[in-house]
This record gives structure tokens, sequence and C-alpha cells, in this order.
């Protein structure tokens, strides 16, 4: 039985679907706002995002597995804890870009996922790719061309942020590729707990080659890790996952895209942070761009964060 449509008939549940969706942009919004706001590497932030989100995904992760265990091929789990590993490689060029250069740059060159997924499932999966998806992915190319080009023109890193945010949006992009894969084996809370779980463990690695401290870091800090971890990987992540079970998916997908916009407004008022007119152009292009190919598909990936 398709629960999804099932629950879509019902219309009280409607009004909690919006809700729950505005709850999830509201919160994937604040991602990066939290990842700036710790004083902590970037990797050291992800892989508390992602530990607290295993940890407290453990017990609902088990009750499922006990009332239904994973009967799957071992091959679907392998490639559930490869999705991981690309989550976190996408969370580590992220983070570390968002601290770089500041929360909104890099969330949206990493909000381009969608142009990535197409042209690997083109090439790939020789997956035909209507006019509008080329078209689409021109225009947000365009847009990230002329953002990239003020970042590089007037940034004391050379723009890093916004390119680390473009190999963000690629591993994203091969994550989301591979969750294509493995979903059509593992259920949506195993797949969840195995992912983030192997995202914690890489991120983990990558932190004690880099010889961060765990623990060395302020209460405003920790606070951060908590909130990113509980509102943002839990929460948030549920409540967009429920509102996808009530309303259809090209509607969240294309509400979605007002996430980086979000985080824009939230990073200028709490943050300081100002754009030029070339950057609000060129974004808003990224965010056209993205649109069509999200139109052009006849599955959308999810927005990223």
């Amino acid at each position: 039985m398709n629960t999804a449509s099932t629950r879509s008939t019902d219309p009280k549940s409607s009004p909690r679907a919006y809700l729950a969706l505005g709850f999830g942009i509201l919160a994937l919004g604040f991602s990066a706002i939290f990842v700036r706001s710790a004083d902590a590497p970037g990797t050291m932030t992800a892989f508390y995002r992602m530990a607290i989100g295993s940890i407290l995904m453990l017990l609902p992760f088990v009750g499922q597995v006990r009332r239904e265990p994973i009967t799957t091929a071992k091959g679907a789990i392998w490639l559930s804890i490869l999705g991981g590993i690309f989550f976190g490689l996408d969370l580590t060029f992220w983070t570390t870009g968002i601290v770089m250069s500041g929360a909104t740059i890099p969330t949206l060159m990493a909000n381009t996922a969608p142009l990535w997924v197409g042209l690997g499932a083109w090439l790939i999966f020789q997956e035909k790719q209507r006019l509008n998806f080329w078209i689409g992915l021109l225009v947000a190319l365009l847009g990230a061309t002329v953002i990239l080009g003020q970042d590089f023109s007037r940034a004391a890193n050379f723009g890093m942020g916004g390119v680390f945010g473009l190999l963000a949006a690629v591993f994203y992009g091969a994550y989301y590729l591979v969750t294509q894969c493995a979903r059509a084996h593992v259920r949506t809370l195993p797949y969840f707990w195995i992912t983030t779980t192997s995202s914690a463990t890489f991120l983990l690695v990558i932190n004690l080659i880099r010889g961060y401290s765990f623990v060395q870091y302020s209460r405003s800090t920790f606070l951060n890790f908590l909130a990113i971890g509980l509102i943002v990987q839990v929460f948030g992540w549920l409540a967009v996952n429920y509102a996808q079970g009530y309303i259809s998916a090209p509607l969240v997908s294309a509400t979605l895209l007002a996430q980086p916009v979000l985080t824009a407004f939230i990073a200028w008022v709490l943050l300081g942070e100002v754009f030029t007119i070339w950057q609000i152009v060129g974004g808003f292009g990224v965010i056209a761009g993205v649109y069509i190919v999200h139109r052009s598909r006849a599955s959308s990936v999810q927005i990223h964060q």
C-alpha cells in the first residue's frame, strides 16, 4: 500500500502538513546560521549534527527493526553506508565554506544539487532530459558564475566559500542518486539511521585526522551543536518527510526553494551579512534555474540541508 497516496486523501491532515512543511523550511533555513554561529570548525559542527541525530533516532530505529527485521540484500546496506559517506562529504565542504565566507553563498551554491542529479542521471543511467532541463541548467550556471565572479573579485579568500558550496552540491547529488537505488530495498527509517550513522562516523574520522578537539568549546557553541542536531537533523527533516506524505512532491520541492532565500534573510538580520546587487541577481538566477530543472524532471531532489 502506498502510504503517501493514502494519507493525501485525508483532508484533515492538510493543515498539519503545511504547518510541518513551514517548520521544516524554517529549521533548514537556520542550519547554516547554526554552523556560522558555532565557534568551531565546520566539520566539527557537522559531526555533532549527525551524531546527535543518530543517537536520538536509535530507539525508533531499533523499534522498527524489531517489528520489521531488515531482510534486504547486503548490497543495499552497503549502498546506504555509501550514501552516508557522500552526505558526510557534502557537509564537509558546505560547513567549511560557511566558516570561510558566510552562511548565504555556500548554501545557495549547495542548492544547485538538482543540476548535478540530473547530469548524473543522464550520464550514469542514460535518463533522457527535456529541453527545459538544459535551459534551467544554463540559467543556474550563469547565476552561479555571476556570484563566483563577484566573490573572486572582492573576497580575501578568493570566493572559496562559493566553490566549496558547489562541491557540496556535487556530493549531495551523488548522495541522492545512491539514495534512489538504496531506497528501493531499504525502508525510510532504517535508511535514515544508517546514512546518518555512517555520515557521523565519516566525520568523526575527518576530525580525528585534522586533530580537532571534540570538547574544548564554549557553552554557546555546544548549544549550537545541540540545536543543529535536534532542530535541523531530527525535527526539520522529519517535518519535511511528514509533509511529503500529504503534499505533492512538485509543490514541496518548489516551496523548499525558499530555504536559501530564508537563510540569506536570517543571515542579514542576525549575522550582518550584506550582498552586492550582482550577488542578488546571480542568486535569483540560480534559484530560477533550479526551479526550471525541478519542473523538467518527473522526480525532484530535495533541497539541500
